[in-house]
Parts: structure tokens; sequence; C-alpha cells
């Protein structure tokens, strides 16, 4: 089957929506909710807080977790992806404005808001990501997805410095107003920069041929049924999810716990902290961009275990570091090895997935994921509520990488493409 190709301006206006989420990773995830949860919101809990928000993250995972496969099935049936997207975009834009509301002790409301806003955001990259397959060809997979990253990565930089001002002042009480605000910047800037995606980008694939009378979540759970009947086909792809279901179980938890580990285990003050977050989104930017472009040329599988290597030595670093410039340094490898593991990952799950099957199969993809992610941070929390040690719960997760890359080496990536397009030529 063949359609038009994705003009420049749709390309950009998918590379955008990546610019414009990233601000929620950056302000509510990674770097000032985070904190601002465990330490103000959960305050005198201590090493109880880490728990409370490594099970945040859980929640929410597991739930779109649960939703992804069905809501991709429908939206493949119903030729809905962008729909879906517009949905879940405007859930974390609106519930992660209204953690603005949220103050000391409000621990309930905290977490609630957090769990939908972080629902609306991971449920939204499933579709997001869904769209690679159809605004660029298999070639060029890995650079559009490193470009996409790399402009993550500058919008996170973004956010941060137009949210400096409000925040430095840090977590004293007579600063907090500001700081919550900065949750409403960054809702605003997602907002803004994922309205070219909303009036842009154009959906594709043919509309499936469906008995009107069933309602669309029943096509979807008979569309997932088939996908299980299909699964045999894609041995090499059920690998790598395994594998990749692992691995980034490690990235999520750094994700989640990088900064709150910065700034009570090392002590970084606001302005540290701010100066540690752009340095490892730049790196981000350069990790995104050469192995997006190494993954087109050695394809993704080699791109991916050279930087499951680099989360090693990132997870052993970040261990034993006891000074702070030190740790500058082991955050600009964490940067590289982030944009280049999620980025080389979406490009070989689009080589592996067959045609007409984007939403459907990066639903898996999001499973794998999200109930890899429900399990990490959790495990960390746990762990240092246990040892009272952010060290150790920090050298736990060298497991989850270095499994990932055994895992890794079971897949024929080559014949796992090679499946995919012997599924697309039967289906023409």
């Amino acid at each position: 089957m063949s359609f038009k190709r994705s003009t420049r301006l749709e390309l950009f206006s998918w590379m955008l929506y990546d610019f414009a989420n990233t601000s929620f990773t950056v302000m509510i995830v990674t770097f000032v909710y985070s904190v601002y949860f465990r330490d103000i919101v959960a305050k005198g809990l201590e090493n109880k807080a880490d728990f409370l928000w490594g099970l945040n993250g859980s929640i929410s995972m597991v739930v779109v977790a649960l939703l992804s496969p069905v809501l991709g099935a429908i939206a493949d049936h119903a030729q809905a992806k962008k729909k879906f997207l517009i949905f879940f975009a405007l859930l974390c834009i609106v519930f992660g404005g209204m953690l603005f509301f949220v103050r000391e002790g409000m621990i309930l409301e905290g977490m609630i808001f957090f769990i939908i806003a972080n629902i609306g955001f991971e449920g939204g990259n499933v579709f997001y990501n869904a769209f690679l397959p159809e605004i660029t060809t298999q070639e060029k997979f890995g650079r559009i997805s490193g470009y996409g990253w790399a402009l993550g990565y500058l919008g996170a930089i973004v956010t941060i410095i137009i949210c400096k001002p409000f925040l430095s002042g840090g977590f004293e009480e007579s600063n907090l107003p500001n700081v919550r605000f900065t949750f409403l910047l960054s809702a605003v800037f997602y907002l803004v920069f994922s309205l070219p995606i909303f009036f842009f980008l154009r959906e594709r694939r043919r509309k499936a041929i469906v008995d009107r009378n069933d309602p669309y979540i029943v096509m979807g759970f008979r569309r997932l049924r088939d996908t299980f009947r299909h699964v045999k086909q894609f041995k090499e792809l059920a690998k790598y999810l395994l594998s990749y279901f692992i691995y980034t179980d490690g990235v999520t938890t750094v994700i989640y716990f990088s900064t709150i580990y910065a700034k009570n285990t090392l002590h970084m003050d606001i302005s540290e902290l701010i100066l540690f977050y752009i340095i490892v989104q730049t790196t981000g930017i350069v990790g995104a961009i050469f192995f997006g472009w190494l993954a087109d040329k050695l394809l993704p599988k080699k791109t991916i275990e050279i930087t499951l290597l680099i989360w090693c030595v990132v997870v052993i670093g970040a261990y034993f570091v006891e000074d702070k410039s030190v740790f500058f340094v082991i955050g600009m490898l964490a940067g590289i090895a982030m944009g280049s593991s999620q980025s080389a990952s979406r490009s070989m799950m689009g080589l592996l997935t067959p045609r007409d099957k984007e939403a459907e199969f990066f639903g898996f993809y999001g499973i794998s994921g999200k109930f890899s992610a429900a399990m990490g941070p959790l495990v960390f929390g746990i762990i240092s509520a246990w040892t009272g040690s952010q060290r150790i719960a920090i050298l736990a997760v060298i497991s989850f990488f270095i499994t990932g890359l055994i895992l890794l080496q079971r897949v024929d990536e080559e014949g796992g493409i090679l499946a995919a397009r012997n599924f697309d030529i039967n289906r023409q």
C-alpha cells in the first residue's frame, strides 16, 4: 500500500512534539516536582518519601501498560492515533498544571495529580511513537528518531532557562509559590509547542473495514487477540521486547531519581542542580543525534549495546562518587547514554514492526516499557527505604542494564526486519 510522503512541515511538527512534552519530563518527573514532592509535600518522611515517589511512577506506568495495547488496536482500527495523541497530551497538560495547587502535606492530592498527568504523558507517547513509520522511510528511522530526541533535550534546556528565575530562591518556604508556578509554565510550554502536531500532522493509513455495530473497545480487544496469534511470526520482535523490558527499567529509574540523588546524597544546591541538568540535556542532544546516525549505519542493535555499556559505567560511577565535579562528568555520560538508548530503541522497534500495525505493536512496545518502568522506580524506593542508602539503591540499577544486554544478544536483528517485511508483502 502506498501513500503520500510527509511534508517537511509535518515532519518538523512531529519532531517538535518531543520539544514540547519534554517540559513535563524535566520540570515534573525529573528535576523540580520530584524534589518538591520528596522534600516538601512528603516532608519528614525521610526515605519513605523515596518509596512514595517510586510508587507514583509505578501506578501510572501500570495503568498505561494495561491501556496501551487496547488503545493501540482501537487507534489502528479506527484510524484515530492522532485523536488519542491529542487526548492524552491534554490530560497531561491539565493535571500537570494542577500540581501548582499541591502544598506541604497534600500527599494524596500530589500523588493523584501526578499519576493522572503521567498517564497522559506516557499514553500520548504510545501514539506519538507509532507515527514514526508513517512520516519517514526505514533507512531514516534512526536519524529522524534521533532528531526528535535531540529536540526534546533542547526543549528541556529551554524550559529550564525560562523557569530558572523562579527557581533561584531554591526550596525555601518563601520561594515555594515560585517553584509551584514553574509547574504552570511547564504545562503552557507543552501546550503551545504541541499545537503544530495537533493541526498539521495527518494520518495516512487506510481505514479498516469494521462492523459498525461493534463498539471500539470490542474491536480493540478483538484486534489484541489477533495480535497475540501473530506473535509467533515475530519471534525476534518478542525477544527484543523482553530485552527492552529489562534495560529500559534502569533508564526510567535513573530519570526518576537522578535529581533526588544529586540533592540528597551529594547535597547539591539549586544552582548546581540547574547546571547539572543543563549538562545532562546538552550531552543528550549529542548522544541522540550521533547515535541516531550510527543506528542507521550499524543498525540499532549494536548502538543499543554500546549505550548499555555506557549506562553500566554511569551507575558504577554514581555509586562511588563523592566529589560534585566528578558527578558532573558522570552526568555527561548519562546524557549521552539516555539520548542514544531511547532513540535507538525507538528506531529498532520501527524496523521490527510491520506496516499497518504501528499503533498496535507500539502498544506492546509501550507495555514492555511501562510495566518495566513500573518496577524500577519502586525497586529503588524499596531498597532506599529499607537500607537508608540511595547509593545502594542506585547500584542495584546496574542489574537491569546487564540483564538487558545479555538478552539483547539473543535477538537476530536482520531476521526480525525480514520477518516484518515479508508480513507486509503477504498482506499486499
